[in-house]
């Protein structure tokens, strides 16, 4: 982010990641001129926020996604899921699908340089972390979720990925 200027693209990843996230309900960032505060439908307020939402004045714009942008959006998940669904012949009966939480750059080693987490033919279980994904500098680790062996690696390493997108294969039955 440059100096005290928070562009419309990197607030729209920061909610984004946000929405993704299972590990969030409430999010409040302050940046220069910038105040945000997202919560989840459902999530209580803490007692922070309770106090904050009440000295809070109403917002003075609010912020929405063109038009356009949405489609291209639509346009590239319409054509992700494509990808995937007539590749998907290949995979083995019963495969289970590793998908993205978020939007953000995949990788599959920890470090450059290092082995990657898993390769083709590995067997890996629910707790096994697979790959990471990379947001505005921080790193979220990804589990298997399911037994089995790994069949195919769908992403290259340093790639940008969107949420839901298929990341990984895995044969339960191999």
């Amino acid at each position: 982010m440059s100096d005290k200027n928070l562009s419309y693209d990197e607030l729209l990843q920061m909610v984004m990641v946000f929405e993704s996230s299972t590990e969030f309900s409430e999010f409040h960032l302050k940046y220069g001129d910038v105040e945000v505060d997202l919560r989840k439908h459902g999530a209580t307020l803490s007692p922070v926020a309770q106090q904050r939402a009440v000295s809070i004045d109403p917002p003075k714009a609010v912020l929405s996604q063109p038009t356009t942008l949405i489609k291209e959006q639509e346009s590239a998940k319409n054509e992700t899921d494509a990808a995937v669904s007539s590749s998907s012949d290949a995979f083995p009966a019963g495969a289970c699908m590793v998908k993205s939480s978020m939007v953000g750059t995949f990788y599959r080693s920890p470090e450059p340089g290092a082995p990657p987490f898993v390769t083709v033919g590995q067997r890996v279980t629910p707790d096994t972390t697979v790959c990471i994904i990379e947001v505005m500098k921080l790193m979220a680790s990804i589990r298997a979720d399911y037994s089995g062996v790994v069949t195919h690696i769908l992403v290259d390493d340093a790639s940008p990925v969107e949420f839901g997108q298929t990341l990984m294969v895995i044969d339960p039955n191999a």
